[in-house]
């Protein structure tokens, strides 16, 4: 009885390693469904660039809040990056509200503080609230104190406010909580951290609530991988995984973006130079773990004027029916922001 009670065992726990296994790779079939429901092929064109024409613009979060769309930019003078706060009614038309991370002194984080929201709900088609958490608003935030673009080397802050849609300054935590120069950084992002994105997993398919997706460089690997890291509190961060979830072994990806249609999570990224220009991609997994690239045609690449050199960093959602993808463009306007979107609104 007990040599039998162990077969019965063992064979239904290899059914669920077999079951595991077949669920970490999506098909193609279901790959083709979510490019269907996600592609954006109508360019409406530039819907953002400071009011400052020599002030270049990049990387959107968007979010809703009391029945207006916020986004959050971050700024490039020359000196470093900044973050600002923009609103709009309809999505289309925005309007600059103001500074919500500006340049300090004397910091590790001074001439650098490009933040991204966390916790924005990334329910496809849902209601893009941010969550708060223990009474207030997170932000992760690219920081370093070596003036110029991205220089020195850079590292992710985090930050907090009670308010998120005001043009208010958020506080600091005054120490980075993830360094490539950290004793467990592994060896594609031991060189430079860039744009972090945190989520709620609320299945803790991590065995974490709170979940950070990261592009870094190595010092041996010189190009830009897309890394995973987990946390309890919000506060301390543990690196999760020994290599990359997304990456082509050269070129860039990153600036991850997820929503979640249906059960399969959709992680939006830019790709660039692992083949020519820069353009945005995504890849889909059933537990925020283990992905399954697209292979097929790009959500977005260089076509227009205002986008002729890039087309990348994506943020994308669907609203009343529209899918919107705003994205970094960058051509004969300098560096803006653009939207595509699946249905023609030009011409409707």
């Amino acid at each position: 009885m007990k040599y039998i009670l162990l077969f019965i065992l063992s064979f239904l726990f290899a059914g669920n390693l077999v079951k595991d296994a077949s669920n970490k790779e999506v098909p193609p079939e279901e790959m083709e469904r979510i490019y269907n429901e996600i592609k954006t092929p109508f360019k409406y064109g530039v819907v953002f660039k400071h009011p400052d024409t020599n002030k270049l613009v990049d990387s959107p979060t968007i979010f809703r809040k009391n029945k207006r769309w916020y986004m959050t930019y971050i700024v490039f003078d020359g000196k470093g990056y900044e973050t600002w706060l923009s609103e709009s009614d309809d999505l289309l038309n925005w309007k600059p509200k103001g500074k919500i991370m500006s340049f300090s002194e004397n910091t590790w984080d001074a001439n650098q503080k490009a933040g991204y929201v966390s916790l924005v709900n990334t329910r496809w088609e849902g209601d893009y609230a941010v969550e708060k958490y223990q009474n207030k608003y997170w932000m992760t935030y690219l920081g370093g104190n070596t003036a110029g673009y991205e220089s020195g080397t850079l590292k992710i802050g985090l930050a907090t406010s009670p308010v998120v849609s005001k043009p208010k300054i958020w506080e600091s935590n005054h120490k980075p909580i993830l360094s490539p120069d950290d004793d467990d950084a592994r060896w594609f992002e031991n060189k430079t951290i860039y744009k972090s994105l945190v989520i709620r997993d609320h299945k803790q398919h991590t065995g974490f609530p709170f979940v950070m997706y990261y592009n870094a460089k190595g010092d041996t690997a010189r190009y830009e991988s897309i890394g995973m890291a987990v946390s309890r509190d919000m506060i301390h961060w543990k690196r999760f995984g020994k290599d990359p979830v997304i990456t082509k072994g050269k070129g860039i990806c990153g600036d991850a973006q997820i929503a979640q249609i249906g059960d399969i999570y959709v992680l939006f990224y830019f790709g660039a130079f692992w083949k020519p220009g820069a353009f945005d991609r995504f890849a889909c997994s059933y537990d925020l773990i283990h992905w399954t690239d697209w292979n097929g045609p790009d959500l977005i690449a260089p076509s227009e004027k205002y986008d002729k050199t890039y087309a990348h960093k994506p943020w994308v959602v669907k609203w009343k029916g529209v899918v919107y993808h705003f994205y970094n463009a960058v051509g004969e306007n300098g560096r803006v922001i653009a939207l595509a979107t699946s249905k023609d609104l030009l011409n409707n």
